[in-house]
């Protein structure tokens, strides 16, 4: 029996959740709708799914809590979509930086949302086929640093560890596998988050400015992330594929 996508959306309104719960049935997915954290823990206990919708602002555990909380534990790899009431960019970047693979403010269009919903899924499944990638469970080497990306972590040169989030890591994967290449940042956002930039979307130059950060890399003369004006950012150091991480 061929599998059905099965979304869990996470949201208060009572309204929202039965309109887009019986849009996304129609287009073919298994929805279960529940309104608070603690019906959604109550309810993965039980249950796996494929995506969690999660509303930002809820009373009680908001939307960022959640997302904290479910990357640190056993639904980690669980891909999450963010709904936001605010079109604020810093609110999507916290985020993105808490996990969530992609966001949508409201008001939207379902269809829309089952766009990105459907984009995220594939995105989880298969690589972007522009992609190339190193193989999984290897280090990579660069400068005083190395990821691991079995435990999706940097480690310094001392072998102190670097947590990332789940933002950062893509964004570091992507540029760590097309070293000393200039991308645009259509080209970061839709490697990423397999989406299209909007016109005043700052996303991904937020995010090298957190990944700058993590690396220690001064934005003014960076060693690791340089700015290409005009034209996007460049990896500006060779890559280094190291023996399978233990």
């Amino acid at each position: 029996m061929d599998h059905v996508d099965h979304v869990l959306i996470v949201d208060d309104d009572r309204e929202i959740r039965e309109l887009v719960g019986n849009y996304l049935k129609k287009n073919g997915l298994r929805t279960t709708v529940v309104a608070d954290g603690r019906q959604m823990r109550a309810f993965l206990e039980t249950t796996p799914v494929d995506l969690i919708v999660l509303d930002l602002m809820m009373p009680g555990d908001d939307g960022l809590v959640l997302c904290r909380e479910l990357r640190a534990g056993k639904h980690k790899n669980t891909p999450v979509l963010m709904l936001t009431a605010r079109n604020d960019e810093t609110d999507r970047i916290i985020g993105l930086e808490m996990g969530a693979d992609d966001y949508l403010v409201k008001p939207f269009a379902a269809r829309e949302l089952l766009a990105r919903i459907n984009a995220v899924l594939r995105r989880t499944r298969m690589l972007p086929p522009n992609l190339v990638v190193t193989e999984s469970g290897r280090l990579l080497a660069f400068g005083r640093w190395r990821l691991d990306t079995t435990a999706r972590h940097l480690l310094d040169s001392d072998g102190t560890m670097v947590a990332l989030s789940g933002a950062e890591y893509r964004l570091l994967r992507v540029f760590l596998d097309h070293p000393q290449r200039v991308l645009n940042r259509d080209q970061l956002l839709n490697l990423t988050q397999g989406r299209d930039a909007d016109l005043f979307d700052r996303s991904i130059d937020l995010l090298v400015s957190r990944l700058r950060q993590r690396l220690l890399d001064d934005a003014r003369e960076p060693a690791y992330i340089k700015t290409v004006r005009s034209e996007g950012y460049v990896f500006s150091l060779p890559v280094e594929i190291l023996e399978a991480s233990t």
